[in-house]
């Protein structure tokens, strides 16, 4: 079996955030994962392997009461091993909401995600609904 290209692993991750498909989104990052989480938040610095991730993610959607939820919003690019994907993502809850474009960095390798990268159109604005640092 062929490891798959970094634009199909980047299709099923999407898909499955879409669904709401934790196991598969999970399944799609190696062991040793890196998650580069952008700006000045609860969230924001490094997060290691799927533990780490999967506590960052588990934690976003406690934040948001539930609400968060992220699509690809364009083209798909990709260059060697790294994908490009346009995203919008979105939050609301009692007292703050959020709605704005990034771009998701994914570096994939033998066909899981071992790097992430995020950015955001207005960083000031998802820091405020994120909330500070703890």
């Amino acid at each position: 079996m062929t490891a798959q290209l970094p634009s199909a692993v980047a299709q099923t991750y999407f898909d499955a955030l879409g669904r709401g498909d934790i196991p598969t989104v999970m399944a799609q990052f190696a062991d040793d994962v890196l998650w580069h989480q952008p700006g000045d938040n609860q969230f924001s610095g490094d997060h290691h392997g799927i533990g780490g991730v999967g506590a960052l993610l588990g934690g976003m959607m406690e934040a948001s009461a539930g609400s968060f939820q992220l699509a690809v919003d364009g083209a798909v690019m990709v260059n060697g091993d790294v994908v490009a994907v346009p995203i919008r993502f979105s939050g609301n809850r009692a007292d703050a909401s959020m709605d704005m474009g990034g771009i998701d960095l994914l570096t994939v390798r033998g066909g899981k995600i071992v790097e992430v990268r995020l950015f955001s159109e207005d960083g000031a604005a998802e820091d405020a609904f994120w909330g500070p640092k703890k």
